[in-house]
């Protein structure tokens, strides 16, 4: 096995030039952590804003990536098969050490989910975060039952299509939102019941289809829109602030009292791998290949256009999830 790599790094945060594809040493595991070798890894807004210096967390020089899929290489505990099919997410990836914009990672065992499929890798390297993060949003955040009614806010993101299919495999109806009238039908092929354009007012389009409100909301766009997508939401309804596509993150001058609807409540979600059991991520996968759900993918890249994929994400023209794919095989 050759001693170095092929992998992106980032030695000061910048535009999307600082993404440099270099040769570098191969990591190797400690008892505890997992190498892998990457097949596939999926693209991500925090990436952007690690990478922009953005971020409130991590260091450079830093190999960037949050998520990677792959097979195990090494695991010196003996925790996983050499071999395995793994997929690893988050927990200071790509920012406290390094990520999966590489050939190879090592992460700790904490942070890899097995699973067995023969689903192309640029399929499942879309999957990792995109699927943790619906299904968390979902399962932490809103906790819907068979037949609720469900807005995703900002439903022409990775995660949002990704919540439209988790949404309609979990017997919700799903309301989705996108600025461009031109993709509606990205929403509906993902799963959307409804494909709201959104002009800044969704709450009365919802409520026009739903005169009582949603029984539950998710929000992908941020701060700015919030307010709108509480009003949204009927009393006991749950609204899961996840997502912030429009940089906005904070709330200046928030008055519960005045923002909050009566009976209508907020949580949020950003969570871990282990968020994502194995039995969830295998039912997915199974009900991929199976053809009762789809796997968003937008374009897929090469490592050495890993500047055209930030530039793609910043002008939001990846039609979906973005993967860069290392191999086939």
């Amino acid at each position: 096995m050759s001693a170095t790599m092929r992998a992106v790094v980032v030695d000061q945060p910048g535009g999307p030039e600082v993404l440099q594809v270099r040769d570098v040493p191969r990591p190797h595991a400690e008892p505890g952590q997992v190498l892998i070798r990457v097949h596939a890894f999926g693209l991500n807004r925090s990436e952007l804003h690690f990478r922009s210096g953005r971020a409130w967390s991590g260091t450079f020089p830093r190999i960037p990536g949050i998520e990677a899929a792959g097979v195990v290489e090494d695991a010196p505990g003996g925790e996983l098969a050499v071999g395995t099919q793994v997929m690893a997410m988050m927990g200071g990836m790509g920012r406290t050490f390094d990520g999966g914009y590489a050939e190879h990672v090592v992460v700790p065992v904490s942070q890899v989910v097995p699973f067995s499929s023969d689903l192309p890798w640029e399929v499942l390297g879309a999957v990792p975060e995109m699927l943790q993060t619906a299904y968390g949003s979902l399962a932490v955040g809103v906790r819907p039952s068979a037949g609720d009614t469900l807005l995703v806010r900002g439903g022409t993101s990775s995660v949002g299509l990704a919540l439209a299919v988790l949404g309609r495999l979990q017997g919700l109806t799903v309301l989705s939102t996108t600025r461009s009238p031109a993709r509606r039908p990205l929403l509906e092929q993902a799963g959307a019941h409804q494909a709201l354009v959104d002009d800044g007012h969704v709450a009365d389009q919802v409520r026009d289809l739903v005169p009582d409100g949603v029984d539950g909301a998710v929000e992908l766009v941020g701060s700015d829109v919030l307010r709108d997508t509480l009003r949204a939401v009927r009393p006991g309804g749950t609204v899961c602030f996840t997502g912030m596509l429009s940089d906005r993150w904070t709330i200046p001058e928030f008055y519960p009292m005045d923002w909050l609807p009566n009976g209508v409540r907020l949580t949020a979600y950003s969570g871990h791998a282990a968020d994502l059991p194995p039995a969830v991520l295998q039912d997915f996968l199974d009900a991929v290949a199976a053809g009762r759900a789809r796997v968003p993918v937008g374009k897929v890249y090469a490592l050495d256009e890993i500047v055209e994929t930030h530039l793609d994400m910043e002008a939001g023209a990846v039609g979906g999830k973005g993967v860069v794919l290392l191999s086939a095989g």
